[in-house]
């Protein structure tokens, strides 16, 4: 499986990064420039243990959608998702907060299998990496301009 690791520091408590995170109308924000909407969401409006929601999204000009349930939540120290039907093979996102003097460091571990077996694997290895790099990247920026503002 390929992966990657991004660390941002947010000028917050972990616990206000915490909550924003679990927010699906701020991950909706911060995946706009992907066309990316909620097509089926959490029950009661935020992510908690074990809920499902459906994603549509366009991503090298291909519509895709991708399924996921939220797991593992551990409040305000992290908590984890996976895809339960979509486009790759498997897809984990491990979310962490962690303290820090200056507010929190949150960090996005992403490990992830492309279908189509070696073909897929060239791809995840050229291509996907960085581009899913990028896309984590952006929603952190969304996530922590969103948590200061309120500050």
């Amino acid at each position: 499986m390929a992966s990657f690791t991004v660390e941002r520091m947010i000028r917050a408590e972990p616990d206000a990064v915490f909550e924003a995170a679990l927010n699906p109308e701020l991950h909706v924000e911060s995946m706009e420039r992907y066309d990316e909407i909620m097509v089926e969401g959490p029950a009661g409006g935020v992510f908690t243990e074990g809920s499902t929601v459906t994603w549509r999204a366009r991503h090298f000009g291909i519509r895709f959608r991708l399924t996921s349930v939220v797991f593992d939540i551990e409040r305000p120290a992290g908590f984890s998702d996976r895809q339960v039907a979509g486009p790759f093979a498997a897809f984990r996102h491990d979310h962490a907060f962690l303290p820090h003097p200056e507010g929190t460091i949150m960090r996005d571990t992403v490990a992830f299998r492309s279908p189509f077996g070696p073909i897929g694997t060239l791809v995840d290895r050229l291509l996907m990496r960085e581009y899913l790099r990028r896309l984590i990247d952006d929603r952190g920026a969304v996530l922590a301009a969103s948590v200061e503002q309120s500050r």
